[in-house]
């Protein structure tokens, strides 16, 4: 197949480290490791794109040239990456029809909830629009299939479990002297964290991981935290840090994403609270090196961890579950092992990209086979889903 591919939230070039970045890659990745010609469609960022009137007219210009690429490349079939009320796809619908080729959506997105407010009301008929225009949409979290359910038929419509290359974050064991050595961990456990510090969500999670280990430190557990990450508020959390974890907490940086299996290999567990964290594809990281996890039980953070087999999932902000999970893990070495390997074998089971993109390959395959106007007639009369 050759595939237009765009990805209005962020382009495939964004250079900023995000789970949705990752994931966008890993797609583009396997299905031209699968000898699929991808080719990115255009590189216009649509985020808030509906605020933001003075962008408008490029965007009827982007349509034009973008529909001269796609049938300059001879594409079968369009595919748009993540798309929803604050990056809605502005011009895949258009592109895909004027061009005479299938459209699909990889990640959509549907809230109600953002119709009823003035801010967002544009981005989401948008983005429904988008939906509505899609010969099939795949997505990757339960609690948006059962969104999507609403307004997609179910012929249309594919949940796709998250991934990641396992091979490529596997135990390290020189990795792992070497890290513990360079801070001299010894026989005492080591928690490992990674995120962007960035303001908000990010942030707010890294501070409160830091201030529950300081109230352990306090207690007398003996540990060291390492950190990965890097962004503006690099110095406010390394205040933090020296404030609770003096002479404990070690701040690598950015890590690049092809060293992780090493930074992970010199930890015991790995503990993020991840607050309204979407999937969390670093915790899939965490777990097929063989750490356990300690987070949130919220949003998509239940889809990647399995509560109580790979890791101790909380309820959000509870300070003295979330300290007694951290407390748990440190305190107990089978326990750590045993999540730890289950956590390995089931990234392995049930998050391989390779076997579950290979669902969505088949079906992207199956739509560029089949003729347009089959397609079109199908979405004419869509039978299965309540439209509201």
């Amino acid at each position: 197949m050759r595939i237009a591919f765009y990805a209005p939230m962020k382009p495939l070039s964004d250079p900023t480290p995000s789970g949705d970045a990752t994931i966008a890659r890993g797609l583009v990745e396997f299905l031209r490791s699968r000898g699929h010609e991808v080719v990115e469609a255009s590189a216009l960022r649509a985020r808030w794109i509906f605020k933001k009137p003075w962008l408008w007219p490029r965007v009827l210009w982007e349509r034009r040239e973008t529909r001269m690429r796609v049938e300059d490349s001879r594409a079968d079939i369009w595919l748009t990456y993540h798309a929803y009320y604050k990056a809605p796809d502005v011009l895949g619908p258009w592109c895909a029809r004027r061009a005479g080729i299938p459209y699909a959506i990889f990640q959509g997105i549907y809230s109600t909830k953002r119709a009823k407010t003035l801010g967002t009301r544009l981005g989401y008929e948008l983005n429904r629009k988008s939906l509505l225009a899609a010969a099939h949409v795949f997505t990757n979290k339960l609690r948006d299939l059962e969104n999507l359910a609403r307004i997609i038929p179910s012929e249309g419509l594919t949940y796709v479990p998250p991934g990641i290359v396992p091979g490529r974050f596997v135990f390290d064991a020189a990795s792992r002297k070497a890290l513990r050595a360079r801070i001299g961990a010894g026989e005492a456990p080591v928690v490992a964290t990674a995120a962007m510090f960035r303001p908000g969500v990010k942030v707010r999670g890294l501070t409160y991981l830091i201030e529950r280990l300081g109230e352990l430190a306090r207690q007398g557990r003996a540990f060291r935290l390492l950190v990965a990450g890097d962004g503006p508020c690099r110095e406010e959390l390394l205040d933090l840090a020296r404030r609770e974890l003096p002479d404990r907490a070690f701040f690598l940086g950015r890590v690049p994403r092809e060293e992780m299996a090493g930074f992970f290999s010199a930890a015991d567990l790995f503990a993020f609270p991840g607050i309204r964290e979407s999937l969390g594809m670093v915790f899939l990281e965490a777990q097929s090196v063989g750490l356990p996890v300690v987070a949130f039980d919220n949003d998509g953070v239940p889809e990647v961890v399995a509560k109580g087999e790979t890791g101790l999932l909380t309820p959000p902000f509870d300070d003295a579950a979330f300290r007694e999970a951290l407390s748990r893990l440190l305190n107990d070495r089978e326990l750590r092992r045993d999540m730890g390997e289950r956590a390995e074998a089931r990234v392995r089971r049930v998050h391989d990209l390779s076997r579950n993109y290979a669902q969505a390959e088949t079906i992207l395959a199956g739509l560029a086979d089949r003729p347009l106007t089959e397609l079109f007639a199908r979405k004419a009369s869509p039978s299965g889903a309540k439209r509201r």
